[in-house]
């Protein structure tokens, strides 16, 4: 059987499964190819895995954050906060 580059396989018992991965081409830069490459944490791991990483660690950032900015208004709502003067006169400014 002729499977296309982007398939894999696996055994299920008796039986041999057939996985097709889509994939399209994108056009980057020298110098961005050259940073992916950098980010990389083995040699042949794959763009799309750098790029997924990257893009997990985003969404991890990003609901840190939000998290964070909750927090901070509830203590500016609470009156747990100070003034930049009031910080200036501790730090002797």
């Amino acid at each position: 059987m002729n499977l296309p580059k982007d398939s894999s396989q696996f055994h299920c018992g008796e039986h041999v499964k057939y996985i097709f991965i889509m994939s399209t081409t994108i056009q980057i830069s020298d110098e961005m190819r050259s940073q992916l490459n950098g980010l990389k944490l083995f040699g042949r791991e794959t763009y799309n895995d750098v790029l997924e990483r990257i893009l997990e660690d985003m969404q991890e950032l990003n609901e840190k954050t939000k998290n964070e900015i909750v927090q901070a208004i509830k203590e500016i709502e609470s009156g747990h906060y100070k003034t930049h003067e009031e910080v200036r006169k501790e730090l002797g400014f």
